[in-house]
């Protein structure tokens, strides 16, 4: 099977989006970030995925952020808990597009509180995935409880989650990401504990810590960081890279912009 990605089209208010460790920029240019998006979805598709269009949300300024909205753990759709009140209404759309995949798909039970009574919040740019453990960041948007919850979720299918705390980022996948062999890469001064990570390499610009793994040889990153490319050339591997800058603006990145499914996963 072939793998298979979500993506949403750019909300025409996506300058409205939230931003929380950024100042607000008055330049995002939302006919340049559809273009930027396309130029995204098209990447994908060279790489041999089939691209599966969530309906689009233009009342919701950061619904092209769809990562956040839908989790999946191999055939197992998870419809997030957004942390963010406004972004709540976004998992409808990536619920429907799950059932429309065949995907078994659970709620986190957004609402729901835990026994220490705190909310159940999780958004799924705070979730990276390494073999068969889900590293969860805590301390944005998304709350102990709500790793919790997800992790009594993937029990059921193999899988664990370990918490990592977060302070500096938006989300945890704002500050590292991982190579196809499991290599976590970050840019040291955005990453809250790079000694947690046993196989961690520090990249020199923060946008080379993004990288959406294409196959097990390719991934795929913003172009804004060209010395962080060259060094996951020495390493083997091939890079595409794209102007994704619009989104940068809003603290988003190359991982949030899709939800991505692989056949091996």
């Amino acid at each position: 099977m072939s793998p298979r990605a979500l993506v949403r089209a750019p909300s025409p208010r996506l300058a409205q989006g939230l931003v929380t460790h950024v100042e607000r920029s008055d330049t995002v240019d939302a006919d340049r970030a559809r273009t930027q998006w396309e130029a995204y979805r098209s990447a994908l598709g060279a790489a041999g995925f089939e691209l599966i269009e969530v309906d689009p949300a233009p009342e919701h300024p950061d619904s092209v952020f769809v990562e956040d909205a839908l989790l999946t753990v191999g055939d197992l759709a998870i419809v997030t808990a957004p942390g963010a009140r406004e972004r709540r209404d976004e998992v409808n759309g990536t619920r429907v597009a799950a059932h429309r995949l065949g995907l078994d798909t659970v709620e986190l039970a957004d609402g729901h509180r835990e026994e220490h009574d705190e909310p159940v919040h999780l958004d799924g740019g705070d979730v990276l995935t390494i073999g068969d453990t889900l590293y969860v960041g805590v301390g944005g948007r998304t709350t102990r409880a709500g790793s919790e919850a997800l992790g009594r979720l993937v029990a059921d299918v193999g899988r664990r989650v370990e918490v990592v705390p977060i302070s500096r980022t938006l989300h945890l996948k704002s500050q590292v990401t991982a190579l196809p062999d499991g290599t976590v890469v970050g840019y040291a001064p955005l990453v809250d504990d790079a000694s947690r990570w046993p196989s961690f390499l520090e990249v020199p610009e923060p946008e080379g810590a993004h990288v959406v793994v294409l196959d097990e040889r390719t991934v795929l990153m913003s172009d804004a960081a060209p010395r962080s490319a060259d060094l996951f050339r020495e390493r083997g591997l091939s890079v595409v890279a794209l102007d994704v800058s619009e989104f940068v603006k809003l603290e988003g990145c190359v991982t949030c912009l899709s939800v991505r499914l692989h056949p091996y996963d």
